[in-house]
């Protein structure tokens, strides 16, 4: 209980005031004439006066409120190496009991981060700290304990609380470990160049200048061995070799009694892009199905797309002066000689022989496929004739060889078995109810796949690689009605994109692939293959471990399997000779930059604070004192939390000091006495 003095005029302050003033002049003026009895009326004068200001005692009933403390635990990943996490448990359940046994304190346990642990790429004491504060009352505050390795990424350097922060470190003052870091990176590299990363390798806490082995992997399977210095930068080539994203794993070998290998791996996530994809068309003659071909090529801002149209064989003599043609004169020489190996695909569309192109620079054109490159031919009326390139040096790459019949009447396209399965025709938009063509080429397949067949179930689509290059044949040049929409039109745009596509190499559109999706933790992993046969995939974890999953058949040569990863890094997926790597949360999170366990971070906010950095490893748990405000709130083996006294004022309760009645009757008994005093 505790009381204090208080005043509640019985008149205005003003008036009173002025009351006061003119008793005081009167009095000025009793003394200034000799006046007697001058005491007893001061006297009256000063009850009266303090009677009207109304004296009383107000006596407070109060309710001592407990102080509170608040213990972070750190449950971020780095805390599951060795034995920090039983360390942590055991002195926060130590801290738990001293509190407990501590009268008039309470300790408030939160955890960081909240959830599921394992997709944390930062470790945030200090916001879940803000927001349990938030809570709490600054009066009653005593302190905050923080159970962590010390990795802490939100650490401020003034907190603003006037309370101790005090932070208990769980792991090993001696550890090691062996740290790769991407200094700088790419966002984008031109397929068929190499894009440069610089990464630097330290062996913390400071023990550099080894010599070390670092392999670098794409997603293609090549893979680089370097032998790099620790505590240097160095600049590494990663070759782009397929458009879309590639992602380059980049691994350093064990340091011996290291601290964890989860920090030996970075990732490198480059972008391909092409810078042109040349493209040379040259349409035999005209006819409906050419325009079909160059809006397709032309819509794709990547395509170079170079067109002739050949309208003037060279036999043609009619009389007109050539300097009178409009015409331009095929380049024949510079396009199939000089400039062939430049193109990423060449496309004859219903060509017929006519003495434009001599056969040695056909024979370039072999040998331009068996080294790479990609050639497409769409065959019209004239491909079965002496005057198709049937009867060329071509043949030696074609995989289909024309009967030499033209079949005519309605069919419809249809995907084979087979084309089911490839990437070209694989799930074709309408499910094969498409419109009617009416005019195909019969041939026989030498050496090739054939995705869709049309009239009579004769083959209408077949690929095939050659060397190191892939060659098409769609027997027929009708594909022009699908794009009219012609008895309902067809998938003519995606079926002919694909396909070029493909025979360009495009890596998405390869027959045998394996691919993973990531979906927050989930990783979603498909394989595409020719055969339809599900297998196993092995999924190898961040820190070396490896599962293997079986694989759900899917129909059509696709197969699937889900994986939950039970944190963030880098993935690889491996199905046969296949590599798929899959990136879950940001790529090189900073909680696994330095898995050491360190003061550094805590340190300003704990001298700021007054509050102090302690190792548990050196006592396993600390000594909880109550401290008063003012004093050290830290010593050896022991912390303070603080003493505040905080208090709730639960009733109140008025003692008048000076009643108006008996302090009216006391001033007129001395003013008798003033009175009497001046009568003698």
């Amino acid at each position: 209980m505790n009381a204090t003095l208080d005043f509640s005029p019985l008149l205005p302050p003003t008036v009173l005031a002025a009351l006061a003033a003119v008793l005081g002049l009167m009095l000025v003026l009793l003394a200034w004439r000799r006046g007697r009895g001058l005491w007893w009326r001061l006297l009256s004068a000063a009850l009266l006066l303090l009677a009207l200001a109304n004296p009383s005692l107000i006596e407070e009933e109060r309710k001592p409120l407990t102080d509170i403390a608040v213990a972070v635990v750190d449950d971020s990943p780095s805390q599951r190496l060795e034995d920090r996490a039983a360390r942590t448990e055991a002195a926060l359940a130590d801290l738990q009991r001293q509190a407990a046994a501590e009268p008039g304190l309470e300790l408030r346990v939160v955890r960081a981060p909240r959830g599921d642990a394992v997709d944390v790429e930062r470790t945030e004491l200090f916001t879940a700290l803000g927001e349990a504060l938030a809570e709490v009352p600054q009066g009653r505050l005593a302190g905050v304990v923080m159970l962590t390795d010390g990795q802490v990424h939100d650490a401020p350097r003034q907190l603003g609380i006037d309370a101790p922060v005090h932070a208990l470190l769980t792991g090993r003052r001696d550890e090691q470990d062996r740290r790769l870091r991407i200094v700088s990176a790419p966002g984008f590299g031109l397929v068929g160049e190499t894009a440069e990363a610089t990464i630097r390798i330290d062996d913390l806490p400071g023990d550099n200048g080894e010599t070390v082995a670092v392999t670098v992997r794409g997603q293609e399977g090549a893979e680089q061995r370097l032998n790099l210095r620790t505590g240097q930068d160095h600049v590494i080539d990663l070759p782009v070799e397929r458009s879309g994203e590639s992602v380059f794993e980049i691994r350093v070998a064990e340091r011996p009694g290291e601290l964890s290998l989860a920090n030996n791996r970075a990732a490198v996530s480059v972008r391909g892009v092409r810078d042109r994809l040349r493209v040379l068309l040259v349409s035999g003659e005209p006819h409906p199905g050419e325009r079909v071909w160059r809006n397709l090529l032309k819509s794709d801002p990547a395509v170079d797309l170079v067109h002739f149209t050949i309208l003037r064989p060279p036999e043609k003599q009619d009389g007109t002066p050539i300097r009178e043609l409009s015409l331009i004169a095929f380049p024949i020489r510079e396009l199939f000689e000089l400039k062939l190996a430049e193109f990423d695909l060449i496309i004859f569309d219903r060509y017929r022989r006519r003495g434009v192109l001599p056969s040695l620079y056909l024979e370039n054109i072999v040998e331009y496929v068996k080294n790479g490159g990609a050639l497409l031919d769409a065959s019209g009326p004239a491909g079965p004739s002496a005057f198709g390139l049937a009867q060329t040096p071509l043949m030696d790459v074609l995989p289909a060889e024309p009967t030499g019949e033209v079949r005519r009447g309605p069919f419809k396209p249809e995907v084979t078995e087979t084309g089911r399965r490839h990437p070209v025709t694989r799930a074709l938009a309408g499910g094969g109810e498409w419109g009617r063509w009416f005019r195909q080429v019969d041939a026989d397949v030498l050496d090739g796949t054939v995705l869709m067949h049309g009239l009579d179930q004769r083959p209408l689509l077949v690929v095939n690689r050659v060397g190191e290059g892939r060659v098409a044949q769609l027997l027929s040049d009708q594909v022009w009605l699908w794009a009219r929409g012609y008895d309902g039109g067809g998938p003519q745009g995606e079926m002919l994109r694909r396909l070029a596509h493909w025979l360009m190499k495009e890596p998405e559109l390869e027959e045998n692939d394996l691919r993973a999706q990531v979906a927050g933790r989930r990783v979603t992993i498909e394989q595409f293959t020719m055969d339809d046969l599900a297998g196993t995939v092995t999924v190898e974890a961040p820190d070396g471990g490896t599962t293997a999953l079986e694989l759900a058949k899917q129909g059509d040569g696709r197969a699937t399997a889900e994986y939950l990863a039970p944190g963030p890094g880098l993935y690889r997926v491996t199905a046969n000779d296949r590599t798929a790597l899959a990136v879950v949360g940001a790529l090189n999170p900073p909680e696994y930059a330095d898995m050491r366990s360190i003061a550094e971070p805590l340190q300003p906010v704990a001298e700021a604070t007054g509050g102090s950095v302690q190792w548990l490893v050196d006592r396993g748990t600390v000594e909880l004192r109550r401290v008063r405000p003012g004093r050290d709130m830290a010593g050896n083996g022991w912390i303070g939390l603080r003493a505040n006294g905080d208090y709730a004022v639960t009733g109140l309760r008025e003692v008048p000091l000076w009643p108006l009645a008996a302090a009216g009757l006391i001033a007129l008994l001395a003013m008798a006495a003033a009175w009497r005093r001046e009568g003698r």
